[in-house]
């Protein structure tokens, strides 16, 4: 998906809700009948249908899915399938975190944008350049690169400082823009480290930002906008568990999509005037 597209979606349907789908098959409604893995693609693609009308991504998280082994993986193509088929507007985001030397990144690349057709995947860049570029070498696709994430321990190495008082994170964002640009790069920064969304904007003004964290992590919502928002928005926030799991009976799908259109609305509020 080209960058212009994705941000006439946002302002078309005034939202900028990215939904997470993390099906832990211990949390799934026990009503979902069939196999583990039939239970996760039944549970995906009901949650999907309930909220496509208010976000513009969807994130599956790949760990929920292969550890169903290779049952886990055929669901999760199912699933992306599903979403291509019933909802093509929506861009979908392979939660991955891959990162390596640059013929397995290679592979990987092929992987995620050419047997699954997904259009961005997240990355750890911390092994360089070759381990992001194979993934740029796509057209219309995007690699999401970590920055400052919303774990605790992200201080164990993303904040720690250089003798000029940088922290890693602002090195990796200013270094790897030489890499991409903002029509095929973005950056993941988590809602609960908003606070140094300033700091990020002056470092890469441009470029769109996956936030996670908002919802059941504690993220604000108003603080991401305050800080994060540009004129095209620039942001995809993403809530996983307070849509996903917003019931954990039979109406798990009607309520998922009640918790993601009260999300959209606030976002609706947030958004720039049409530029």
């Amino acid at each position: 998906m080209k960058r212009n597209e994705l941000v006439d979606n946002i302002f078309r349907k005034g939202t900028f809700l990215c939904v997470g789908l993390d099906p832990d098959i211990r949390k799934l409604p026990v009503s979902i009948e069939g196999t583990d893995a039939e239970r996760v693609a039944t549970f995906c693609k009901n949650i999907v249908d309930a909220t496509a009308p208010y976000c513009v991504a969807y994130k599956p998280n790949l760990a929920f899915f292969e550890s169903l082994g290779h049952e886990g993986i055929r669901a999760l193509e199912e699933t992306v399938a599903y979403i291509r088929a019933k909802h093509p507007d929506q861009f979908i985001i392979a939660d991955a975190k891959r990162g390596d030397i640059g013929n397995t990144a290679a592979l990987y690349a092929r992987t995620f944008f050419e047997t699954m057709d997904f259009d961005a995947v997240t990355l750890a860049p911390y092994m360089g350049e070759d381990s992001v570029k194979p993934f740029l070498a796509y057209e219309n696709k995007w690699s999401i690169i970590l920055a400052l994430t919303s774990n605790a321990s992200a201080k164990d190495f993303e904040t720690v400082t250089d003798k000029n008082g940088t922290p890693l994170y602002e090195r990796v964002i200013r270094k790897s823009q030489h890499w991409g640009s903002p029509v095929n790069t973005m950056y993941v920064v988590g809602a609960t480290q908003a606070e140094s969304l300033d700091e990020i904007r002056k470092a890469a003004p441009r470029h769109f930002l996956l936030v996670p964290g908002v919802g059941a992590q504690g993220g604000s919502l108003e603080e991401v906008a305050k800080h994060g928002m540009i004129d095209e928005c620039g942001l995809l926030v993403n809530s996983s568990r307070g849509i996903i799991y917003a019931s954990a009976e039979a109406d798990y799908a009607e309520k998922a999509g009640i918790a993601a259109a009260e999300l959209a609305r606030q976002m609706k509020e947030l958004l720039p005037a049409r530029f």
